[in-house]
């Protein structure tokens, strides 16, 4: 991991953990998952999981501080978001080896 991404991680975490206490406050949390290409992905826990406002508090709260505050972000993702992501990625792979394969 480059410095420039090193930083950006440790200011990432830092303004986490200044949002996570109005998060807490409702009986949930959000902790860092990883950093790609500008995406930020988080995982939710306690009260968030499954909550119908999480949407709302990810893009409208957490996406938006992290964008003011941390230069280069472009987006804030659920960690189980980048997952679907990536299975769905490789079964389109496996599609395509097999018809390769044809």
């Amino acid at each position: 991991m480059d410095e420039l991404n090193e930083s950006t991680i440790k200011l990432i975490k830092e303004t986490l953990d200044k949002i996570r206490p109005f998060i807490q406050r409702d009986g949930g949390d959000v902790v860092f998952d990883s950093y790609e290409d500008g995406v930020v992905y988080v995982e939710v826990l306690g009260a968030c999981v499954g909550c119908g406002l999480i949407e709302n508090t990810l893009y409208d709260g957490v996406e938006t501080i992290l964008m003011e505050e941390v230069p280069g972000i472009i987006a804030v993702r659920l960690k189980e978001d980048k997952e679907k992501m990536k299975a769905e990625l490789q079964k389109i792979k496996k599609e395509n080896e097999k018809n390769q394969d044809k």
